[in-house]
Formats: structure tokens, sequence, C-alpha cells
């Protein structure tokens, strides 16, 4: 068995967190979490990110209610990046609507073409 410690000094405090569905194995989404983050979703169980736009913390699902319950976590051989294997609370977790964040895929004339069909209306879940 190996410590608990990981690497947060590699990336200016952040690790890589991806989040992959528990049932489907689909990769959901990848954020970043800094110390604050990761101690907040080991004492939750939900996942927390660290927002670097908005320079500050956020549980995914907060306003959306789309929350990340994490079921199993492992990291990387370098402990600078996590794998969070999640059940998903809601229909995606994808603010524009879709299960993942992962929804275009690049195709042959090197364009980005939308490949998934929408999970929940966004403008009902955030409002605009």
């Amino acid at each position: 068995m190996t410590t608990m410690n990981l690497d947060f000094k590699k990336l200016d405090g952040l690790i890589a967190a991806v989040t992959v569905d528990q049932t489907s194995g689909r990769v959901l989404m990848v954020g970043f979490m800094n110390e604050e983050a990761w101690q907040k979703t080991l004492e939750t169980g939900f996942v927390t990110f660290y927002s670097r736009s908005r320079n500050k913390l956020w549980m995914k699902g907060e306003s959306s209610g789309h929350r990340l319950v994490v079921k199993e976590i492992r990291t990387d051989c370098d402990q600078d990046a996590v794998l969070i294997r999640v059940e998903a609370q809601g229909p995606g977790v994808c603010h524009e609507g879709y299960e993942s964040c992962f929804f275009k895929r690049l195709d042959g004339d090197r364009e980005w073409r939308v490949v998934d069909e929408r999970a929940y209306d966004p403008k009902a879940v955030y409002g605009g």
C-alpha cells in the first residue's frame, strides 16, 4: 500500500481530474483540482473542481443539480492526475446540454462534428 500523496506542484498547484461514468465507462469531463477541491471531494463524496477562469472552487452540479457522486478514485503513476469513476445525477454533465463534454468528433475533412444528441435543454437548467 502507498500513502495517498498527490503531486500538486507540477501544474501550479493543480492536478487533472478525469471523470468517467461508472456504468458506461464514458469520459464525462476533465477538470482541475487544487488541494482544497481534492479535500472537499473526499469529504463530501461529490466531485469538486477548481475553476481556473473564476479562480474558485465549484462542486459540479451546484447550479444544475447534475452532481457527480464519487464511486472510485485512481491516480496515475506520477500521482499528478486522478481518474474518478462517478454516478452522474442528471441527464448530462456538459453545460451545453450533452451527457458528456466530449460530444464532438474530428471528421476526415478536419471539422468538428456534433455526434451526440442533447440530453437536456441547457437554457431550462441554466437560464439564458
